[in-house]
């Protein structure tokens, strides 16, 4: 083999080498569970069809009272989870105190 041959294999080895260790540093420091890395807040999971269909491992989450956006890893949720969609209105529908008959 000549020394061209060499050294392109041995420059394409480390530049998969180096991919392979920044995804796996990533992978460590990417956040598990529902919690915002920046304010601790429960965040909302986003349907991002690109980011679910590359890796549906993870979690594409919003945060509502800061505005991060990200993925998460999935984990455990916490004993006092609750979704936000359960606990706000609905679009389109009435309020429970509303004066309006529903017949």
């Amino acid at each position: 083999m000549s020394d061209a041959a060499w050294f392109g294999v041995i420059f394409v080895g480390f530049f998969i080498l180096r991919i392979i260790a920044a995804t796996i540093f990533f992978l460590c420091i990417l956040p598990d569970g529902v919690r915002c890395p920046n304010c601790d807040a429960v965040t909302v999971r986003v349907q991002s069809r690109g980011w679910n269909l590359l890796m549906p491992w993870f979690r594409t989450s919003w945060c509502y009272e800061c505005g991060w956006d990200g993925l998460l890893r999935t984990g455990p949720k916490p004993a006092n989870y609750y979704p936000v969609a359960n606990n706000l209105s609905h679009s389109g529908q009435l309020p429970l105190s509303s004066k309006k008959s529903s017949k």
